[in-house]
C-alpha cells in the first residue's frame, strides 16, 4: 500500500521553519540555517535507527529517548564538543515548544524533550584579537595599487573602526553610508535589529572612493553593495577569511603575540571591542556601539586582555600589595617583617 503523503511531521516542519520561526519569532536567516541543520541531522538518524526513509518518519519518531541518543551519537561518532551537542540541542527544544503549540496532544512527550537538560563544562573559545602592530602590519601589507587592494584596504578599515560582524559588513549597500560629516553607517545585526555607528572621515574617504570605482547607473547604485568580487558579486564571509589569510603576514611584527593565536574574520571584531576598552569607553557603550544582546558579552572583553588585567591589579591595595621598596633593610627586625609582609 502506498505511503499517504505529506506526513504529519512533514507538515509541522513546513510550519516551523515557513511560519513559526521566521514569522512568529523573527529569527535571522543564520539561526533558521542552525536550526535546520539541527533537524535535518536528527532526521536522519532517525531514519537509520528505525530503518524508514527520512520522508516515511512520523511525529511519533521524536521521542526524548531518541533526541537523547541522537546527543550521544553526536559527541561519540561525530565528535562534536558540549557547545555544538547544547546548540542542537537548543534547536530541539525550540522545536519541542513549537508541536505543544501547535499538536497539544503531543504535550507530555515534547515536555520530556524539554526536560533533557543542557552539559555543563563546555570549553569559552579564547578570544583572539589583534595588537596595534599587527593591525599596522595587516593594513600596510595590502597593496592600495590595485582596485582588488582598495576594497580590500577599505574592507578591513571599516572593520576595525565598526567592530561589526563580518554579515553586517557584507550586506552593507551604497545607500548605508553617510558619507558627509557626522559619517556613518546603517548596520543591520541579529534580529534585524539596525543600529548607526559613527566612522571616521578617513574611513568615509575610503568608501567614497571605493562607490566611485563601482560601475553601476545611477538609480541602482544605491542598492548595490558596498564590497563585491570580480564579478560584480557580493563578497562571502569565506571569501573575507580568504583575504585575511592573504593580507595577514605570516610572521606578525614584535610583539607580545601568541603563536598559537588563531586569528579569523570575528577577530577584527575583538580587536575593536579590546581597543575601546583600553580607551576608557564604558562598557554599556561598547555594548550598544557592537550590538550586544546582554552587557554579559562585552565584559568578556574585559577579562580577555592582559593590560587591562594589570591595569586592574595595580589599583587594587596599591601600596598594600604593591611590590616592596628597594633599599638598605634594617637587621633588628622592625623593617625585615614590613618587607616579608610584602612579599
Amino acid at each position: 500500500m502506498r505511503d499517504r503523503f505529506p506526513t504529519g511531521l512533514a507538515r509541522a516542519l513546513h510550519r516551523f521553519f515557513q511560519e513559526y520561526l521566521p514569522v512568529q519569532r523573527g529569527m535571522s536567516l543564520h539561526t533558521l540555517r542552525s536550526y535546520r541543520d539541527a533537524l535535518l541531522l536528527l532526521l536522519r538518524y532517525t531514519a537509520q535507527d528505525t530503518q524508514r526513509r527520512i520522508e516515511a518518519l512520523e511525529l511519533d519518531d521524536f521521542t526524548a529517548e531518541r533526541v537523547t541518543r541522537f546527543l550521544r551519537h553526536l559527541e561519540t561518532q561525530r565528535q562534536n564538543g558540549i557547545a555544538t551537542r547544547n546548540a542542537r540541542l537548543a534547536a530541539l527544544h525550540t522545536f519541542a515548544r513549537f508541536l505543544i503549540a501547535s499538536c497539544p496532544e503531543r504535550t507530555l512527550n515534547c515536555q520530556r524533550v524539554l526536560c533533557i537538560p543542557f552539559k555543563r563544562g563546555a570549553r569559552r573559545a579564547p578570544i583572539d584579537y589583534l595588537e596595534l602592530n599587527e593591525v599596522e602590519a595587516l593594513l600596510g601589507n595590502i597593496n592600495r595599487k590595485t582596485p582588488a587592494g582598495q576594497r580590500d584596504y577599505a574592507l578591513f578599515a571599516l572593520m576595525f573602526n565598526t567592530g561589526a560582524r563580518v554579515q553586517e559588513i557584507l550586506n552593507l549597500k551604497v545607500r548605508d553610508v553617510r558619507f558627509d560629516p557626522p559619517s556613518q553607517v546603517r548596520l543591520v545585526g541579529k534580529g534585524n535589529k539596525v543600529r548607526l555607528c559613527p566612522i571616521w572621515s578617513r574611513t568615509a574617504k575610503l568608501l567614497q572612493q571605493l562607490v566611485a570605482s563601482i560601475s553601476s547607473s545611477d538609480e541602482d547604485l544605491a542598492d548595490t553593495y558596498l564590497f563585491q568580487n570580480r564579478r560584480g558579486e557580493p563578497l562571502t564571509r569565506f571569501g573575507v577569511r580568504y583575504l585575511l589569510r592573504k593580507h595577514l603576514p605570516k610572521r606578525l611584527a614584535d610583539g607580545p603575540s601568541s603563536p598559537k593565536k588563531q586569528l579569523h574574520p570575528h577577530s577584527l571584531r575583538h580587536t575593536t571591542a579590546v581597543f575601546l576598552l583600553k580607551s576608557g569607553v564604558d562598557v554599556a557603550t561598547i555594548s550598544e556601539w557592537l550590538g550586544h544582546t546582554t552587557l554579559d558579552t562585552t565584559i568578556r572583553y574585559a577579562r580577555a586582555d592582559m593590560d587591562l588585567k594589570r591595569q586592574a591589579l595595580s589599583q587594587v591595595f596599591p601600596e598594600m600589595l604593591g611590590a616592596p621598596k628597594g633599599g638598605r633593610l634594617r637587621l633588628d627586625g622592625t623593617e625585615i617583617i614590613t618587607w616579608l609582609k610584602h612579599l
